[in-house]
């Protein structure tokens, strides 16, 4: 058993407390945080996630703001995806990029209004990024995190469940869509997002003073659907071919190597970051893909916590960046960051915990 040791870099989010009280039992880190990533029963989580609701605490999920006149400029330097048609109430999965155009995060971004723009990021500090880029840029915009805690809803329930708390509107958003919405005295943004292919939404909590009263609020609300807790599920995502940023990137990963290529936009204007090496990539073509790998393996598979080598014909030809034993497809499954030249239904080996593991490429996903 290993214990947290309290820091003032190691910050607990607004849920805390109330995710102590269902039972948490395990977390991992995530841009500085504390994310729970157990509550003891996997299966249960699971399948909660599959054919129900489940309520997670994803405050890890931090807002970079961008306020001012030239916010909705800064926005689309740092973007390499056409903005300009993004209305108010709207997001955007969006790709961020260095100058080389490596990939350095994969927010949502939101319009909140002509001068305010949310950007919901995953793990790396792009509010030192943006910050930078502004006073580069000599932009009239103010950088900042806000108090803003995301904790999503997830599951083929969960629209039922927000309906119940906030109102049957919400059943008219589309996906990506946002609303403000004062909750009786709590401050949210209801959006229809997050990280699993099932369905749901995410409340952006705007007091952090108020987690726990927010969390006992959907835990109450969703009673009548068998609501209980649960996390971004490793399982899910995998089946569902979602990418990790972090996880099934590294520091050469460009958004065409990881299927996000429909995401950038080669017309915007020439000062977004990174749009030239963009362009270059594009009509060279990258040097990797992202494809599934089903192993023969039937027990499950313990990938340890490094990416593993693969091989074809014993060469190394690309990288297992994850590994799960599938609840559904009850197979070991995997991404594969490998060469252009293998393809689907090319056999290859990987080296999986110390044991070289065969399998098959295949597309993604896998459910």
């Amino acid at each position: 058993m290993f214990g947290i040791t309290p820091s003032a870099r190691l910050r607990p989010s607004p849920y805390y407390e109330a995710t102590l009280a269902e039972g948490v039992c395990a977390f991992t880190t995530y841009n500085h945080m504390l994310m729970p990533t157990s509550y003891g029963n996997p299966l249960e989580e699971y399948w909660r996630l599959i054919n129900g609701v489940s309520q997670w605490d994803v405050a890890v999920e931090r807002q970079v703001q961008l306020r001012g006149p030239d916010a909705g400029r800064l926005a689309q330097i740092l973007a390499p995806r056409d903005l300009s048609s993004c209305k108010v109430g709207q997001g955007k999965y969006v790709p961020l990029v260095n100058h080389q155009g490596v990939l350095i995060n994969d927010p949502i971004c939101l319009k909140l209004a002509d001068d305010l723009y949310w950007l919901s990021i995953a793990d790396s500090n792009i509010w030192f990024w943006a910050s930078a880029i502004a006073a580069e840029r000599g932009l009239r915009v103010d950088v900042s995190e806000p108090d803003v805690s995301p904790l999503a809803i997830q599951g083929p329930k969960a629209e039922d469940v927000v309906a119940h708390l906030c109102g049957d509107w919400v059943r008219g958003l589309k996906y990506f869509w946002f609303r403000e919405f004062d909750l009786g005295g709590i401050p949210l943004v209801v959006a229809r997002s997050g990280w699993s292919k099932q369905g749901g939404f995410e409340l952006y909590l705007r007091d952090g003073s108020q987690g726990t009263k927010l969390w006992n609020l959907v835990k109450e609300a969703g009673q009548p659907w068998g609501i209980g807790p649960g996390n971004p599920n490793w399982s899910e995502r995998v089946e569902s071919g979602l990418i990790s940023f972090g996880g099934d990137t590294d520091g050469q990963t460009n958004p065409y190597e990881v299927r996000m290529g429909k995401y950038v936009d080669l017309h915007v204007p020439d000062d977004t970051v990174g749009i030239q090496a963009l362009r270059r990539i594009s009509a060279a073509g990258p040097k990797r893909h992202s494809l599934g790998i089903i192993l023969d393996a039937g027990d499950p598979v313990s990938p340890g916590f490094s990416w593993n080598p693969i091989y074809k014909d014993g060469v190394k030809v690309g990288d297992l960046t994850n590994c799960v034993f599938s609840i559904r497809v009850q197979k070991n499954l995997g991404f594969a960051l490998i060469s252009r030249d293998c393809v689907v239904g090319d056999r290859v080996q990987a080296m999986v915990g110390g044991v070289m593991q065969s399998g098959v490429l295949t597309e993604l996903p896998f459910v």
